[in-house]
């Protein structure tokens, strides 16, 4: 089954885009670069879904190897196969593990071929309307004034518009944001006067147009919807943008001053068709930084390519580099989205929180992106969980002078973090590794880092997971504890000492126990230091560790029992962070 659909104007019109183009304009989250022997040059004329019984129809084709597990050993004859007939790429399913076997990879890069791998939350179906659409740049142009315009330029495609229809133009995405707008002399109604303030058709609006089932009869229809006026609402045309099967938007006709004239309707058909390259060179354009994070988070969760992103940043695949994972200060990401909630309208509250959190997320990636500029390397910064990872390229040759870089820099990056997000904030280093393969293990070694330092007591705001040890090791036997104890299941927790304490400060509240017993082993037993820490006198510290002891039946004298103590407490303070 072959979908050869050309792409774009000129030469492109009709060799097709190359595979560069293809990933780019398709956008984030449909397919993953594995490995790219050949570069991304190579030009896509077509998609093909693999099929045994015809073999020879894949030269130059994305070929979808549907049904065939990447760990088996027929894909590797797929791919030689693919290669001997010239295929673009190889795309296959993510299989029983999730991740391509070494075998294939060498095996693809041994023959020259691209391999990639559909995401697993997209379809083999979805993905074939997604390569459809992006194959299809642009219908045919039936007025000049429109295909004129640079490709890419919405604001003049909205002008060139308006002039041909006689009305005021809106250009929308799916979620009804405000790409472009035409320019007019005429009064405007006042929807369109907030949507264009606004950079989005309001709330209210959106929400009173979904429920009486206005987009789907946009989406699910092929030509123009006619809105006649109502009020102080003029007459309005509104025509959805599609390339191939995927809707990329909408354009929007609003009478300014005078009716539309007749030919309105035939004209924004047109106009709808000429437009589905502008939309698709702007989606291509705004998604070229997150193809460049999506290579990057593939490579150090293991799964990507050192060559896919050393073309897409310029990092050499062999040089030193490093990872580091940042943490912002809890109260200044809290003062963000809380600020963020605070400014929306009621109508939009029930998904306005995560938009906050996207927002401080959006602030500290900015951040540390243009901190880093001031350096002599070559970030790429990636927003996660409640913090960010910076992948560092183009490190000093020295490997210690790289690691002095990594360590001014963390330094530095963490009083900037500080400053704009709370005195909160932390940055575990990632060791230094000399090739691009080798950042997943520095990234779990930031990671550890950043979780030694996020450890209760620890000052430290920068450190190595060399410079932390004791802790990560403290923190990995806790893990095993943890581990262990859940295994085991309820109803089978030993009558120790600190679980009689915890029973007793629950019983006659307080929990005074256990606050006194831990201080005491914190500070080694010395009654003064541990005094001034409970805020208590001498003489009534020594009273609360007699009547500790006589309830919970701890030989204080004994090493082994202190140990004990010691490693439960600290579970008690992983159980009680884990609720907050």
């Amino acid at each position: 089954m072959a979908l050869n659909v050309m792409a774009g104007p000129g030469d492109d019109a009709v060799r097709g885009p190359t595979l560069e183009r293809l990933l780019s304009v398709m956008g984030a989250g449909a397919l993953e670069l594995c490995v790219a022997p050949g570069g991304l040059a190579a030009v896509v004329e077509g998609v093909t879904v693999l099929d045994p019984l015809e073999p020879g129809r894949s030269r130059g084709q994305l070929l979808l190897a549907v049904g065939v597990d990447p760990q088996s050993a027929a894909a590797l004859d797929v791919v030689g196969e693919a290669a001997r007939e010239g295929a673009a790429a190889v795309v296959f399913g993510q299989g029983r593990s999730g991740r391509p076997t070494d075998a294939l990879r060498t095996a693809a890069e041994a023959a020259g071929t691209a391999l990639l791998f559909r995401t697993a939350w997209l379809g083999w179906t979805e993905l074939v309307g997604a390569l459809r659409a992006g194959l299809v740049l642009a219908g045919v142009p039936a007025d000049p004034a429109a295909s004129a315009v640079p490709l890419g330029d919405l604001n003049g495609l909205a002008d060139a518009v308006a002039v041909l229809v006689g009305g005021a133009v809106t250009i929308e995405d799916l979620e009804s944001r405000v790409l472009a707008y035409s320019s007019t002399k005429e009064d405007v109604d006042e929807l369109r006067r907030l949507t264009i303030l606004g950079r989005r058709v309001p709330e209210w609006r959106v929400a009173a147009m979904r429920e009486a089932g206005f987009f789907r009869a946009l989406w699910g229809s092929g030509d123009v919807i006619h809105r006649p006026a109502h009020g102080e609402n003029p007459e309005r045309l509104v025509v959805a943008v599609r390339a191939g099967g995927e809707v990329l938007g909408s354009i929007w006709v609003a009478a300014a001053g005078s009716d539309l004239p007749p030919h309105a309707s035939d004209t924004l058909r047109s106009a709808a068709r000429v437009a589905a390259g502008h939309l698709l060179h702007h989606r291509s354009h705004r998604t070229d930084a997150r193809l460049t994070e999506d290579a990057a988070r593939a490579l150090l969760d293991g799964r990507g390519s050192a060559a896919v992103l050393t073309e897409r940043t310029g990092i050499p695949a062999h040089g030193h580099c490093a990872v580091l994972a940042v943490r912002p200060g809890a109260s200044g990401a809290s003062r963000s989205s809380r600020a963020s909630r605070e400014d929306e309208s009621p109508e939009g509250e029930s998904g306005k929180g995560d938009l906050g959190a996207g927002e401080a997320a959006g602030r500290l990636c900015a951040l540390l992106a243009v901190c880093c500029g001031a350096y002599d390397v070559t970030p790429v910064v990636l927003p996660v969980d409640r913090g960010a990872l910076i992948l560092l390229g183009g490190l000093h040759k020295d490997p210690r002078r790289a690691e002095e870089q990594v360590s001014q820099l963390g330094t530095s990056l963490v009083r900037q973090v500080a400053d704009t997000f709370g005195p909160d904030a932390r940055i575990g280093l990632g060791t230094v590794v000399d090739t691009l393969t080798g950042l997943p293990a520095s990234r779990r070694s930031a990671d550890l880092a950043l979780r030694a330092l996020l450890s209760p007591g620890e000052q430290r705001a920068v450190a190595s997971a060399s410079e932390v040890a004791e802790t990560i090791a403290l923190n990995e036997m806790l893990d095993t504890l943890t581990g262990a104890a859940q295994s085991a299941g309820p109803g089978t927790a030993l009558d120790t000492p600190v679980a009689r304490l915890v029973a007793y400060d629950a019983g006659h509240g307080g929990g005074t126990m256990v606050e006194t017993l831990r201080a005491y082993l914190d500070h080694f037993g010395h009654v003064p230091d541990t005094a001034r820490a409970l805020g208590v006198h001498a003489n009534s510290l020594r009273h609360r560790i007699s009547r500790l002891t006589e309830v919970s039946g701890l030989d204080l004298r004994s090493p082994d029992a202190r140990l004990l103590a010691q490693l439960q407490l600290r579970l008690l303070e992983r159980g009680a962070d884990r609720k907050q």
